[in-house]
C-alpha cells in the first residue's frame, strides 16, 4: 500500500476532493510541477460562491483563527486541523490535515466552555456529493480533537439572502468509515510511480487545471474520450467488446460493430457507422462531407445576418447579455451574389439588469431585431434559440410571431454536425473556429471568465458597481463569440459554393 504519510506529507482535504473528482487529479496535485497547471476560473467562482453563502449565514464578520474560537466568534477562519489516523487500518499513525472554509458556533461543550464548533461548507449543485460529505466527515473528526468535544454533524449552505439553503448532516460511524476507506485508497494512489489512468468521462476535465497535461495523453495514447460522441457509457461498451483505443475504432466494420453494440440497445447499435467515421477523420485528419445539400442556403438571399451570443449566469438564472454582431451582405442577394465584408460589421450589446424585468429586455431585444427584419440570426447551440424562444412565450408573444421568430433563427453548431465530420475531438465554438484559425482577443477567456468578471462589475448590488474595465472585457469576450460563430459558418459556405 505505500509509505505511510508522515507529518510534513500529510493526507489533506484538499487531495482528498481532488481524489474523489479525480484519482489521477489527485496524483497531479502532489507530484506533478506547478508550472503545468492552467488557470481556470471554475475554483475562482466556488470561492465567490462560498463568500456569499457565509456573509448571508454569519451575523457580522467571522474571527480568525484559534484565538477567535477561544473567544467563541460566532464564525472562525482561518484554523488548520491536523491529527492522525488512530484506528487500527493500514494506514493507522497517518498524518491527516484539513482547512475548513468556516466554522460555526453551536450549543455544546468544548475546552473553551460550554460552546462547540461544526464544520461549514458551501455547497454549489441542488444535492449534497461524496466530495462534501468527505469534506465534512474529515474537518468534523479533526475538529473533535482541537476542540475537545463531539462533532455530530457538519453544515452545508448553497445561495444568499433570503434563498440560503441549510443542509445539516449527520457526522456518524457509516461515513466515517467510508471516509476512512477513501484514505486508504487515496494513499495508496499518491504513493504510485505513475499516475492513475486518465479518468473515463473526461467531460469535466475542461475544468481542471491539469487538463494540458491530460489532454496530450489522451492525444498520444489514442484514448476512446478523444472520439467525439463518446463518453465514459459508451467508452465502458466498446472496451466490453474489443476496442479499447480511437485507432482500434476506426479500423472496426461498422455493420459488425453495430452487430455487436445492439446487446446494449439499438440506439447505441444506430451510432456504430457515424463513431467509426469520425474516429477515421480524426486518425487521418481530413473532413469528410455528410451532405451535398448546402449547409446555409438561407444566407443567399439574406440581405444580411445577425450573429448572437447570450453571456449566462446560470445559478441566478440570469442572461445578462444579448450580444449581437451586425454583419450585412454587400452583394446583390435578389441575384443570388453575396459578399461578406467583416470590416463593415458593428457589435450592438444589450446588457440587461435583473432590476429592470424580462418586459423590459423583451422590448429592447425585439426592437433591435425588427430593424433587420429579413436579417438571419445565426449562433452556435442551442443556448441563444431555446432562451430567445422560452422569452418570447412568457412575454405573450403571438403563435405566429414565435413561429417567424423560429424561422430566423439558425443554429451553426447543428447545421455543421448535419453536414459535415471534422478532425476535432470537440464541436465546440473553441475548437472548430480555433481549428478555422480564429483567434479571440483576449487570452484564455471563457464563459467562466466571463461569468467572474459579471459577478465581480455587479458588486454587492444594484447600486455597486466594478470597474469599467471588467465591464469591456465581457463585452470583447462577447463580440468575439459572435465573430467566431462568423468563421465557422463562412467556412460552411464555402463548403456550399465548392470543394472545402
Amino acid at each position: 500500500m505505500g509509505a505511510t504519510p508522515h507529518a510534513d506529507n500529510p493526507l489533506t482535504d484538499r487531495l482528498l476532493r481532488s481524489w474523489v473528482r479525480c484519482r489521477r487529479r489527485a496524483w497531479l496535485d502532489r507530484h506533478a510541477n506547478p508550472d503545468d497547471r492552467r488557470y481556470t476560473a471554475h475554483r475562482t467562482l466556488q470561492l465567490d460562491d462560498q463568500q456569499r453563502s457565509f456573509v448571508a449565514l454569519l451575523p457580522g464578520k467571522p474571527g480568525h483563527g484559534q484565538a477567535a474560537c477561544e473567544r467563541g466568534d460566532a464564525g472562525v477562519v482561518g484554523v488548520r486541523l491536523r491529527g492522525v489516523l488512530a484506528d487500527d487500518s493500514a494506514l493507522k499513525g497517518a498524518a491527516l490535515e484539513a482547512h475548513p472554509p468556516l466554522l460555526e458556533r453551536v450549543k455544546g461543550l468544548s475546552r473553551w466552555g460550554d460552546f462547540a464548533y461544526r464544520p461549514v461548507i458551501a455547497r454549489q449543485g441542488r444535492r449534497l456529493t461524496r466530495e462534501h460529505r468527505f469534506q465534512l466527515a474529515l474537518a468534523g473528526r479533526l475538529l473533535a480533537e482541537f476542540q475537545g468535544g463531539p462533532v455530530p454533524d457538519g453544515l452545508a449552505v448553497a445561495g444568499s439572502g433570503r434563498r440560503l439553503e441549510r443542509e445539516r448532516l449527520p457526522l456518524g460511524n457509516s461515513l466515517n468509515r467510508q471516509l476512512d476507506d477513501s484514505l486508504l485508497r487515496l494513499s495508496a494512489d499518491l504513493n504510485r510511480t505513475d499516475p492513475p489512468a486518465l479518468t473515463a468521462d473526461r467531460r469535466k476535465c475542461t475544468l481542471c487545471s491539469w487538463r494540458g497535461l491530460c489532454n496530450d495523453v489522451a492525444s498520444q495514447e489514442g484514448h476512446l474520450s478523444e472520439v467525439s460522441g463518446i463518453g465514459a457509457k459508451r467508452r465502458e461498451m466498446l472496451q466490453e467488446i474489443g476496442v479499447k483505443s480511437l485507432q482500434a475504432l476506426a479500423a472496426a466494420n461498422p455493420k459488425d460493430l453495430a452487430g455487436q453494440l445492439k446487446r446494449f440497445g439499438e440506439q447505441h447499435a444506430a451510432m456504430a457507422a457515424p463513431l467509426v467515421a469520425q474516429a477515421r477523420v480524426q486518425r487521418d485528419g481530413v473532413v469528410e462531407r455528410l451532405d451535398a445539400l448546402p449547409a446555409l442556403p438561407e444566407l443567399l438571399n439574406a440581405p444580411g445576418v445577425l450573429l448572437y451570443d447570450i453571456e449566462s449566469d446560470p445559478d441566478a438564472r440570469d442572461d445578462f447579455l444579448h450580444g449581437f454582431v451586425r454583419l450585412p451582405n454587400d452583394g446583390s442577394p435578389s441575384d443570388g451574389v453575396s459578399s461578406w465584408d467583416l470590416k463593415r460589421a458593428t457589435y450592438h450589446p444589450l446588457l440587461v439588469l435583473q432590476e429592470h424585468g424580462e418586459k423590459r429586455c423583451w422590448q429592447r431585444i425585439q426592437r433591435f431585431l425588427a430593424t433587420y427584419p429579413d436579417w438571419v440570426i445565426l449562433h452556435y447551440g442551442e443556448t441563444e434559440s431555446l432562451a430567445l424562444l422560452r422569452m418570447a412565450k412568457r412575454q405573450g408573444v403571438s403563435d405566429k410571431e414565435q413561429q417567424a421568430l423560429r424561422e430566423r433563427l439558425i443554429d451553426v453548431h447543428a447545421r455543421l454536425r448535419a453536414h459535415w465530420q471534422l478532425p476535432l475531438s470537440s464541436y465546440g465554438l473553441k475548437a472548430v473556429a480555433g481549428w478555422r484559425g480564429f483567434k479571440w482577443g483576449q487570452t484564455g477567456v471563457d464563459g467562466a471568465r466571463a461569468l467572474l468578471w459579471w459577478r465581480q462589475w455587479r458588486g454587492a448590488g444594484v447600486n455597486a458597481r466594478g470597474s469599467s474595465h471588467t465591464l469591456r472585457w465581457i463585452l470583447t469576450y462577447n463580440r468575439d463569440d459572435g465573430l467566431a460563430t462568423w468563421a465557422v459558418a463562412q467556412w460552411l459556405l464555402s463548403g456550399d459554393q465548392g470543394p472545402a
